[in-house]
């Protein structure tokens, strides 16, 4: 699941999505989020095999904006089992924030602080700001990583560079989701 539905995502989404063999949900994509969470989970139940990736954006909107309702339905849907969730940052003024586990800032370090839009450390040992995150906290996913702007970060995540922040954040999810463990 990834918080974040802009065309940058999605053209960085899909592209990952080829290396990791998995399938992107590209319908999902639109700021803000125009699926309902009904809708996203009968699309994710089409997918011929995992995982599957999914976006979901609030655009901005402070509170529970569409991309949070979407994403929520599908977190709790009994017949949908999340990975993990990437958490990206958004200049929201920390107003919104949730509980991340680790963070990827833009030069591809891991480190305990959350990370601003342009994938700069804060100054929060476990928090990103992010207008599609607030319901984060209260999910029960395996593992939540936090980015900047997903295909962005001052370059360093263009796709056509073949977005290597966007790629480790993913990587740590399906490692510390267990999912290779499955394969």
């Amino acid at each position: 699941m990834v918080t974040d539905g802009d065309e940058y995502a999605k053209r960085t989404i899909e592209l990952l999505t080829k290396e990791f063999g998995g399938r992107c949900i590209s319908a999902s994509q639109s700021n803000p989020t125009k699926l309902t969470g009904k809708k996203v989970v009968e699309l994710i139940m089409q997918t011929p095999y995992d995982p599957v990736f999914v976006m979901f954006d609030d655009s901005g909107f402070i509170g529970e904006g569409s991309g949070e309702k979407a994403l929520k339905y599908v977190a709790t849907h009994k017949q949908i089992d999340v990975l993990g969730i990437l958490a990206v940052a958004s200049n929201t003024h920390h107003w919104e924030w949730a509980r991340v586990d680790v963070s990827v800032d833009r030069n591809g370090n891991l480190t305990e602080y959350g990370v601003d839009k342009f994938g700069l450390p804060d100054g929060e040992i476990g928090r990103i700001s992010g207008d599609t995150i607030y319901c984060l906290d209260d999910l029960n996913v395996p593992v939540i990583v936090g980015v900047g702007d997903i295909g962005k970060m001052c370059g360093n995540d263009e796709w056509e560079r073949g977005s290597p922040i966007t790629k480790k954040a993913i990587q740590l999810i399906l490692e510390r989701s267990g999912f290779y463990d499955e394969a």
